[in-house]
């Protein structure tokens, strides 16, 4: 029976490398896979999944106003697809999520989404919010923070490395913009201060 799975994490987990190792081993086997990404980052090339560390492959781009269901049902009238392959979930809107969970359910093919779960603020991005909501199973891709403790938050950072705490949520980049912490480091980078005692 297929599912919907939602593999969420911080900055440089690592979700492109699993999501392009696990497409490898169904092509490795002879059955296809269809993957998708989301058109406002082209960092690796338009309509291109990269990982870090050296590996892609091409995908079909889906945009806000995009029907990923029927983009999943035309690719299927096009042949076998034996698994969805999503990266960066975290863009898809609500409604997009829903059509993915339809394509499970009407098309009874198995989708694997892999985003971040929250932003730079820590809030949770919409796509992610609703996959937590729908998604069949969920997997956490760890990192580290420098500390050595798991990573679950992310700060984003300006050129000489200090925290943005305002802006919009999404704007596209690496490295050299982003840095996954524990909670405890996040806090500390955008100055939260812990509250006081009152007696």
């Amino acid at each position: 029976m297929a599912k919907l799975y939602f593999n969420y994490s911080t900055m440089n987990a690592g979700k492109s490398t699993v999501l392009l190792q696990a497409s490898h081993n169904y092509r490795e086997r002879g059955m296809d896979t269809y993957l998708m990404t989301a058109a406002i980052d082209g960092r690796a090339g338009q309509g291109r999944i990269a990982s870090r560390i050296g590996i892609g492959a091409e995908a079909d781009t889906f945009r806000p106003q995009d029907d990923v269901f029927d983009m999943i049902e035309q690719r299927l009238a096009q042949g076998p697809v034996a698994c969805v392959f999503v990266d960066e979930a975290q863009f898809l809107s609500d409604e997009q999520v829903w059509q993915l969970a339809r394509a499970v359910d009407d098309l009874n093919v198995p989708v694997l989404a892999y985003g971040l779960r929250v932003d730079f603020q820590g809030r949770l991005f919409p796509g992610s919010a609703t996959l937590l909501a729908l998604a069949d199973e969920m997997r956490e891709v760890r990192t580290i923070c420098k500390c050595g403790r798991k990573a679950t938050m992310v700060i984003r950072q300006d050129e000489a490395g200090n925290a943005i705490t305002e802006g919009a949520q999404v704007q596209i980049g690496g490295n050299e913009t982003y840095v996954s912490l524990c909670r405890r480091h996040w806090r500390e980078a955008v100055g939260e201060q812990p509250p006081t005692e009152t007696t």
